[in-house]
């Protein structure tokens, strides 16, 4: 569905962009366009000739107003038409592409088994979240092409869910005793005035906007991997690529929901706890 939305954009831009930039396809088709209009206004005034002579022994209470309009929508219905189309195609097509992710991310009806062992790690010590890292850390240009504004994220584990912190916390410790990759929170809380911000910068970045996402509450956080003292996002590097797999697996094992998943937007580095009544549909 997807695919075929963003085929039919494609195609619509290319026709756009031949007509502004192609005269004489534009004057061709405006032309064929104008022969339309008189064949169909010459067919209209026809009807709207036998019409009106049918219209004068019905409607003599009728205002004037009235008729005039009836007489304009006769004669002129063709233009109506591909004025209403062209209104109405673009939130159509806007919802129509919303569709295939609207609540994909969001569905806080789905929930995950949790592994026993995991359980038990759960309910045993609670863990401290690590000490903050630099904030120059997060101002690189490898950071920023993924996470725009990282430098003003929230990192305070303070701000999570008291549950989501302990089990991502269980996340970033199994990482690093059974992987080898150290863990790092990207951004955790996220205010609604944010979230409207970055979603201001369109669906590459998020379609939630302020109380869409789980960020809000405490409940949703965006990690990446620390390897020589550098935070290490993209996936077009192998080693975190495989770290990627191997995160989403255990979030998933203490039964979060990985953005990785998805199937339309991947978010590799998201993970959420959905609980039923905190996202509202809409």
């Amino acid at each position: 569905m997807v695919i075929f939305s963003v085929v039919a954009y494609f195609l619509l831009v290319c026709a756009v962009l031949a007509l502004v930039f192609l005269p004489t396809l534009r004057e061709r088709v405006w032309g064929q366009a104008l022969q339309w209009q008189r064949q169909g206004r010459a067919r209209m005034q026809a009807w709207g000739q036998r019409r009106e002579q049918g219209l004068r022994s019905s409607t003599e209470g009728v205002s004037d107003l009235v008729q005039r309009l009836v007489r304009f929508a006769a004669l002129n219905w063709m233009w109506l038409a591909g004025g209403a189309a062209v209104l109405l195609s673009a939130p159509l097509l806007s919802s129509w592409l919303r569709l295939g992710h609207a609540f994909e991310g969001y569905d806080h009806t789905a929930s995950r088994e949790m592994d026993p062992k995991i359980a038990a790690l759960l309910a045993g010590e609670q863990l401290v979240p690590p000490p903050p890292l630099p904030p120059e850390l997060f101002l690189t240009k490898e950071v920023e092409q993924v996470y725009p504004m990282a430098a003003r994220a929230s990192r305070q584990w303070e701000l999570l869910d008291a549950e989501f912190q302990q089990k991502l916390l269980v996340v970033f410790r199994l990482m690093k005793e059974q992987h080898g990759y150290e863990m790092v929170l990207i951004e955790g809380y996220r205010s609604p005035e944010r979230q409207n911000q970055l979603a201001a910068m369109g669906g590459h970045v998020t379609r939630a906007g302020g109380g869409q996402s789980y960020h809000q509450y405490g409940l949703a956080a965006d990690c990446a991997f620390l390897r020589n003292g550098k935070v290490v996002i993209s996936e077009a590097d192998p080693w975190a690529a495989k770290g990627y797999e191997l995160y989403g697996q255990m979030a998933q094992s203490v039964g979060m929901v990985w953005g990785g998943s998805w199937r339309s937007i991947k978010d590799l580095g998201h993970v959420e706890l959905r609980r039923p009544g905190v996202i509202k549909p809409g």
